[in-house]
């Protein structure tokens, strides 16, 4: 009999220790686990987002890149044409000035071709001054004439 009073008071006692585990104990460790599972899903979740973000950043920073070359690209073409527009103008604007300093050149050479024909005609008159003088001093004679004439001839 002592087993059997031994075997029931042993189930009694783990009857109770369930009982107390069930009710005080196993609560507790269940929500624990409940939170540590909970924990472990957001960790997750948020790994996969944070995976999906990445891909979605490395999307937009290749779309970016592709935009600023493009970009650079249009700047670099819009710079060429206008240093092209800018040589022209130059081109340009030497051409007329050159047109306006050859004007300016031919202006000068011909005022100068005045001034050198003006001092031509009053030496030539001169000349003719000087010698009706030179005629008018000696006899009228054709000897003494065509000497003056010869004379003079030479002198021009």
């Amino acid at each position: 009999m002592n087993i059997n009073l031994t075997l029931f008071a042993q189930a009694a006692t783990f009857a109770i220790f369930i009982w107390f585990t069930a009710k005080f104990v196993w609560p507790h460790l269940a929500r624990a686990i409940e939170a540590r599972q909970k924990h472990i899903a957001e960790g997750l979740a948020a790994a996969e987002r944070g995976k999906q973000d990445l891909e979605q950043a490395a999307v937009r920073t290749a779309d970016m890149v592709q935009k600023a070359k493009q970009q650079a690209q249009e700047i670099l073409a819009q710079a060429e044409g206008r240093a092209t527009q800018i040589i022209e103008e130059a081109k340009v604007a030497a051409g007329e000035e050159g047109s306006r300093l050859l004007a300016g050149a031919k202006a000068e050479i011909d005022q100068e071709v005045s001034r050198a024909r003006e001092t031509l005609r009053t030496q030539v008159a001169e000349l003719a001054v000087a010698g009706a003088e030179q005629i008018l001093r000696r006899e009228v004679d054709q000897k003494a004439h065509a000497d003056l004439l010869a004379g003079v001839q030479s002198q021009l």
